[in-house]
């Protein structure tokens, strides 16, 4: 068996993993680097991309590896963890590359084809559905493989570790996740499936380091609803505007905003693109329960006339909006900047119920974006937030459980995956023996 860590090994995004067995190959995520994208739509507004000029940005995985090393024409499948664009982003680009289906749970596969109908692009590989959960069988050259989706908790819904069992041992793909045993929205992490596959025996584990230096559990998404009921239900806003900002793709905790505002009796307006796509996305795969309680405005004029209307009478409205990372021409962004017609005035609210994605040019975005806010006398409410990722004390109990003969630490640079590897060393791994700090591009023979 060989390991190539493709993308998402020197830096925060653009994941992407490769297995090779024998005449098979087996690729897991396709994701993009969002940094430079940002950087790019701050000089220019021609954000049409094709995959040349996104590799000469360095936004999606250096994939031209498996040309240089005869692997291309191998590739059996495309394995897809969860909807986020640092995992799915780069498929438009790169997928048509390969003469493979693509596999993924319902909403993932939904939130794809959105991003595939917006770019007009089409592509020619088969899109294979599976449910959380589920089995499925890939033909190999000559073998036939079974890899399992299996359900696990993070910040966006149907979220997958995904299985390969191999004749050469079994892979666990584990990037992005946490263990919620009380999800807002969704099933709960199948620790059974894992210990049946704990059992059986992983030979390679793939995991999630983004926040493996933080000594902690994270907590329950039931806590970030507790938080944001605090903040919205037990301040003063009874005339003041009230603005909240998350991440499109968290439909668990739009669905708690929404419930507050309701609560609030306030008319819930949800503003901008991004949060169209994937609350649409949601929609049709049926997980979307508060759909009826909202008005969706993505268009131009749509959002103007919207927001002129809630300008005159704020106290009636609750506005959900893209922004919280700063990032340019985002809803937030625009309004900080006298862009769109609503006005802010002094103790309206501003919520963050987001993290800023630890990379510099968001850290930049998301404190110039509130240094402009607070000359507009608004109350900023920050963090009001649980994370969707594993600290130090999940991934202690994960390792413990799995036990895998080898791991390799994923999804950041090496400040982000040596504590990883720390951590792999203290129960009793050796770096460079059976625990492998590996980079963007490299190979590890087994």
């Amino acid at each position: 068996m060989k390991v190539y860590t493709i993308g998402g090994f020197d830096e925060v995004g653009k994941n992407m993993s490769v297995i090779e067995v024998g005449e098979d190959v087996f690729i897991f995520d396709m994701g993009l680097y969002l940094p430079p994208i940002v950087e790019l739509e701050e000089q220019e507004r021609n954000k049409e991309y094709n995959e040349k000029r996104l590799r000469s940005l360095g936004a999606v995985p250096q994939d031209i590896l498996l040309d240089k090393l005869g692997l291309r024409n191998k590739v059996r499948a495309i394995f897809l963890g969860h909807a986020h664009l640092d995992h799915i982003g780069a498929v438009p680009y790169l997928a048509q590359r390969y003469n493979a289906e693509i596999i993924a749970t319902p909403y993932t596969i939904e939130v794809l084809k959105t991003m595939l109908r917006d770019d007009n692009i089409r592509l020619r590989n088969n899109l294979k559905i599976i449910q959380p959960n589920s089995s499925y069988t890939v033909e190999g050259k000559n073998k036939k493989y079974i890899v399992d989706f299996i359900n696990i908790t993070h910040s966006t819904l149907q979220t997958s570790m995904i299985a390969l069992h191999t004749q050469e041992g079994n892979v666990l793909y584990a990037n992005d996740f946490k263990f919620d045993n009380t999800p807002i929205l969704g099933k709960k992490p199948n620790y059974e499936k894992l210990r049946e596959v704990a059992k059986e025996g992983v030979k390679v584990l793939i995991v999630d380091s983004l926040y493996s230096s933080v000594e902690r559990k994270t907590p329950s998404e039931k806590v970030a609803r507790s938080l944001l009921e605090d903040v919205m239900l037990t301040t003063s806003n009874e005339k003041a505007g009230i603005i909240v900002t998350t991440f499109s793709s968290h439909i668990a905790r739009l669905k708690s905003i929404v419930d507050f505002g309701r609560q609030l009796g306030r008319k819930v307006v949800f503003v901008g693109r991004s949060l169209n796509k994937y609350t649409n996305a949601a929609k049709k795969t049926e997980i979307c329960p508060f759909y009826d309680s909202i008005t969706l405005l993505s268009y131009r004029k749509q959002v103007e006339a919207g927001l002129k209307k809630i300008d005159r009478n704020r106290s009636q409205y609750l506005v959900v909006c893209t922004g919280h990372q700063g990032e340019p021409g985002s809803v937030l962004d625009r309004l900080s900047r006298n862009a769109l017609p609503f006005s802010f005035r002094n103790q309206d609210h501003i919520i963050f119920s987001s993290s800023v994605i630890p990379t510099p040019i968001n850290k930049a975005n998301r404190e110039q974006l509130e240094r402009r806010l607070k000359q507009k006398g608004v109350r900023i409410f920050s963090d009001v937030h649980t994370s969707g990722h594993a600290g130090r004390e999940d991934l202690r109990d994960f390792i413990n459980m799995m036990r895998a003969d080898h791991i390799i630490p994923a999804h950041g640079d090496l400040a982000k995956l040596t504590p990883m590897a720390e951590l792999a060393t203290e129960l009793g791994y050796k770096l460079g023996r059976d625990v492998h700090l590996m980079q963007d591009t490299q190979k590890l023979s087994l």
